[in-house]
């Protein structure tokens, strides 16, 4: 007769019996997010296993995001805590565990202190995901409701349109922009209808360039007639030359012009407010230039955007990139903390150059390289140069082109220590309008700059404690955590819902590892 099946308790010693990574290794217990997930960004829990900079290999930035293989009954009992357990089903996601969920499976995941250890560190990056989609929602809409609204709009006119003010309430460099209403549904809508400018409108590039925070979204277009009752002003070149011309003027025949419908509405372009703020720079230095950070940041993230999609560059000039007041929610103490007109509104990028080949030219030379890029505004070189002039005309520092090209000589423009961020973003100008392309910043790491600028960790940090990744990798996690625990403070208290500060911090904590914060350490520090 054939041998009876091996005793059930032998193979649990067996599976007990193999040896395990540990805790020094990496955290057990951390379930593998699925492709796309929100957890990609979470770094593994403990990498102790390094002391000093990182290692010469590929730095492992993100875990995998592919499945993890079957269970076998040799496996131990740490990593059968990731996987599915045979006899209880799989375990269940960290993005579906809530306060309610049933201790039958919260137990699959609590076998071992590392398991815990995965679990909070998951559960605290499905949360600022989810923190971080719930305050985009309320900053741009729901996608849904702008797509029936671009629908709704298909083959409507001005008749379709109340005028709620007939002179315009922007003037960018290459269009006017008046707010008219709209009824949707239910809902009175306030639009932006924007006239361009002869020859500056670009409608074909814009539309195809995808939905972001900081890109202007079209949501329609027509060509008609302008109405009597809007006031178009007149050439501003010809108002400077003429003074009887200061006033605006409707033109005698009404213009066929083309018109498009915007779902954001600007109340003033940068270069407004740049020519308005120095007074609060000089009273207020600290809370100004965290201000400009934060406009910077927010033009890096549209720029990356649109390197991503590979269709069309954006016009970096002042006087096209829009500043749109942020709603000020219900509760908010935004008024009382800080001076009016320096709350943070959002910075759209609207003037679109047609993408050129992004392989950088072969010029004779490093300067003439860098000329170009600062004189040509679609040149691949043109993106870093004109953010690193960009943060000396939001920091109040006279910077002609003449004065860019001057650099070479090494004779740079001082930019003063006024505040915490004045020596990062004097820095960080230094990186971006470098004569080398090879050792300029690029749009990603003077993104990341800026937003460790922001949020740490300063150099302090490493004051008392040699700067290691998993020093770095602790401070994130602890951050993270206190970063949650101030969102639940708020909502409790008098603070006020999260607005686009608080959104930019989220993007900042769901995507940073300690690798990523090494490299900027080194390049700001």
């Amino acid at each position: 007769e054939p041998l009876p099946p091996p005793l059930p308790k032998k193979q649990l010693q067996r599976a007990e019996s193999l040896p395990e990574q540990g805790p020094s290794h990496h955290c057990q217990g951390d379930p593998t997010p699925r492709p796309g997930s929100v957890l990609y960004s979470v770094p593994a829990p403990c990498l102790r296993h390094e002391e000093g900079a990182p290692s010469p290999t590929a730095p492992r930035d993100r875990p995998s995001c592919g499945p993890k293989k079957a269970l076998t009954k040799s496996q131990s009992l740490g990593e059968a805590v990731a996987g599915s357990s045979p006899q209880k089903g799989p375990s269940p996601s960290l993005r579906e565990l809530t306060f309610g969920t049933a201790d039958g499976e919260l137990g699959q995941l609590l076998h071992s202190p590392a398991g815990v250890c995965g679990v909070l560190l998951g559960c605290q990056a499905a949360t600022l995901a989810r923190l971080s989609a719930r305050i985009q929602e309320e900053l741009v809409g729901q996608e849904e409701q702008q797509q029936l609204l671009e629908a709704e709009l298909v083959g409507k006119r001005w008749g379709a349109l109340r005028i709620l003010e007939p002179e315009p309430c922007c003037e960018s460099g290459d269009a006017w922009y008046f707010r008219v209403g709209f009824t949707f549904g239910q809902s009175q809508l306030q639009l932006a209808a924007k006239v361009p400018k002869p020859c500056c409108s670009s409608p074909g590039v814009q539309s195809s360039l995808g939905t972001h925070c900081s890109i202007q979204r079209l949501l329609g277009r027509f060509t008609d007639r302008l109405p009597r009752e809007l006031l178009l002003p007149g050439n501003p070149g010809e108002q400077s030359q003429s003074p009887s011309r200061q006033e605006p003027a409707c033109p005698a025949t009404h213009p066929v012009l083309q018109v498009l419908i915007c779902a954001e509405v600007p109340h003033q372009t940068l270069a407004d407010f740049v020519r308005g703020s120095q007074g609060w720079h000089r009273t207020s230095p600290g809370h100004y230039e965290r201000l400009g950070c934060l406009l910077l940041l927010q033009l890096c993230l549209g720029l990356e955007h649109l390197q991503g999609q590979n269709v069309g560059q954006g016009d970096l000039s002042p006087e096209n990139l829009l500043l749109v007041q942020c709603p000020c929610p219900p509760g908010s103490q935004q008024g009382k903390k800080e001076p009016l007109g320096l709350s943070l509104p959002r910075l759209l990028i609207s003037s679109f150059f047609k993408a050129k080949e992004k392989q950088r030219p072969c010029s004779t030379s490093q300067e003439q390289d860098w000329a170009k890029g600062l004189a040509a505004p679609t040149s691949p070189a043109a993106d870093e140069l004109k953010l690193g002039r960009l943060i000396y005309q939001i920091l109040h520092v006279d910077i002609s082109l003449e004065d860019a090209l001057g650099f070479r000589s090494n004779r740079v423009p001082e930019i003063p220590s006024l505040s915490i961020y004045s020596a990062g973003l004097r820095r960080l100008a230094a990186l971006l309008l470098h004569r080398d392309p090879s050792r300029r910043a690029s749009i990603p790491q003077a993104r990341s700059i800026l937003q460790v600028l922001l949020w740490g960790p300063r150099q302090e940090l490493f004051a008392r404690s040699r700067k290691t990744l998993p020093l770095l990798q602790s401070w994130v996690e602890v951050k993270r955590a206190l970063l949650l625990l101030r969102f639940a403070e708020n909502s409790a208290g008098a603070g006020g819902r999260a607005g686009l500060e608080e959104w930019l911090c989220c993007q900042y904590f769901q995507e940073v590892t300690e690798h990523t914060l090494y490299q900027v350490t080194q390049d700001l520090y």
